[in-house]
């Protein structure tokens, strides 16, 4: 799948066309050492406050209340994103421990999602299904639920979306009936995925799949963002892959040296960031990561230093870049042309997963406040103060009512035609969307950072835990040694 088909109603998992062209690639023991607050902590602490409980309002005010389907996009006409209620149901419980929110109202609107997940159609059919073998479709018809158009039943997806269920089955843990209720629905979600079923090509499981065709022609090996869909397939109490599956996955991975930081490589930041968003990966270590004498968050401190570093060196010539101002990730961008401007020929795309490594470079010259917010608890130190020099810089052009809009390009000036947004003739391209698998990351990545609230909760779920230890992880959090295989 190209990243043009991606890109067109982004009818394909955005980390999906990133997985398919980069899907080989990896990362200090439990005494990391304390990270300093960022300079001017308190001027920090306060742009964190706004910055959380704006883009917190993205999920709230959103979703459909009738079903718990957020949408992908916002303020754009758009379907649900699976993915994005799984950030979602995360977002929720931030919202009621920063007071945004009650208890009650996080419950009631947890409980609305569930019940819709767990009782709306699964079977093979083209249309009128949700889902199938307890995986769904990507995107969904914000209204019916529905499968949208003709996208992929997406395994990441699902697994981003259990994620948050899991989170909440966790969170929710009253005695009565809306918690318990919570907690029995999230259960039986999770335990229909047949994870087994998706192996297409055992062991490894498929990226997806579709009622006309079958299974997409691609697996998840290599480092990404499947290191939680592994997580959650070895876990399961249901329908378990076994230990291969993890060593399938690890066996594609590549270790590398980019800007001066050696780690497993993967260009867009996301893939540095999503699993993290739900899993404490601090002090706890497979054999592979044993072996390199590191632990996977410190391979995604690596990722975001390693991007600083390009974009301080901006070999591209991009406007903009600079230590201060840095992040590729898969996000939208200005439009699909080629522009000369000043002197160079200049390639730009819509939705594009953009991302630079020992092994590709993916730029042009558009950056997305996610990558950085997705990197604060690896680096507050460049993280926090890049997103403050970024709302300080471009002000309402980029920061607005939820917060960060997607992506904005300072290269980007021309007067011509864009698929969406608007284009400054001083500042450049800014997005208008707000993206809620952007949003998402933003949101828990930072309390993970300041509360360790996702992390602390999800250290206590027993299918994380089980997980975790199948694929051989152990030390810190997680304990001495892990089961016998």
């Amino acid at each position: 799948m190209t990243h043009s088909t991606a890109a067109s109603l982004r009818t394909h998992s955005p980390r999906l066309a990133a997985s398919l062209a980069a899907s080989l690639l990896v990362a200090c023991l439990s005494n990391h050492p304390a990270s300093p607050p960022p300079p001017d902590s308190a001027r920090a602490a306060a742009f964190l406050d706004t910055l959380e409980e704006r883009t917190f309002h993205y999920f709230w005010d959103l979703t459909n209340p009738q079903n718990g389907l957020t949408p992908d996009r916002a303020p754009s006409p758009s379907f649900s994103s699976i993915a994005a209620v799984g950030f979602a149901l995360t977002a929720y419980p931030i919202g009621v421990e920063r007071g945004y929110i009650t208890r009650a109202q996080a419950a009631a609107r947890t409980l609305t999602t569930l019940r819709f997940f767990w009782t709306a159609p699964q079977d093979s059919s083209i249309s009128g299904a949700t889902g199938y073998h307890g995986f769904f479709y990507h995107f969904l018809d914000m209204s019916t639920g529905l499968r949208f158009q003709n996208v992929e039943l997406s395994t990441i997806d699902t697994s981003l979306l259990l994620a948050g269920v899991l989170f909440c089955r966790s969170y929710y843990e009253g005695a009565d009936s809306t918690e318990s209720l919570i907690r029995a629905l999230a259960d039986s979600i999770y335990y229909r995925v047949d994870w087994n079923w998706a192996r297409a090509r055992p062991p490894a499981v498929s990226m997806g799949w579709h009622p006309e065709g079958g299974f997409i022609p691609a697996d998840w090996i290599g480092y990404n963002e499947g290191m939680i869909l592994y997580v959650l397939a070895l876990g399961s109490p249901t329908h378990a892959v076994d230990s291969t599956a993890w060593a399938a996955w690890v066996g594609g991975y590549q270790w590398g040296t980019f800007h001066g930081q050696d780690y497993v490589q993967f260009g867009p930041l996301f893939g540095h960031e999503y699993s993290h968003v739900w899993i404490d990966f601090r002090g706890i270590q497979d054999a592979y990561m044993r072996g390199r004498g590191i632990d996977y968050f410190e391979n995604s401190r690596r990722a975001a230093y390693a991007q600083r570093a390009y974009a301080a060196a901006n070999p591209g010539v991009w406007n903009g870049y600079w230590n201060q101002i840095w992040g590729l990730t898969a996000s939208d961008g200005p439009a699909n042309t080629t522009l000369v401007l000043h002197g160079r020929t200049r390639q730009f795309h819509t939705y594009w997963a953009r991302g630079v490594s020992a092994l590709e470079t993916n730029d042009d010259g558009t950056l997305a406040p996610t990558a950085a917010g997705g990197a604060v608890p690896f680096a507050p130190q460049i993280a926090i103060p890049s997103l403050i020099t970024m709302r300080e810089t471009y002000g309402s052009h980029l920061f607005s009512t939820y917060g960060f809009r997607d992506a904005f390009n300072p290269t980007f000036t021309p007067q011509v035609p864009v698929e969406r947004g608007e284009v400054d003739p001083v500042f450049g391209w800014f997005d208008v969307d707000y993206l809620g698998i952007d949003q998402g990351p933003i949101l828990a990545m930072i309390e993970n950072y300041r509360s360790e609230l996702v992390w602390r909760i999800m250290r206590r779920n027993p299918y994380i835990v089980r997980g975790l230890k199948q694929a051989g992880f152990s030390g810190g959090w997680l304990g001495a040694t892990p089961p016998a295989r």
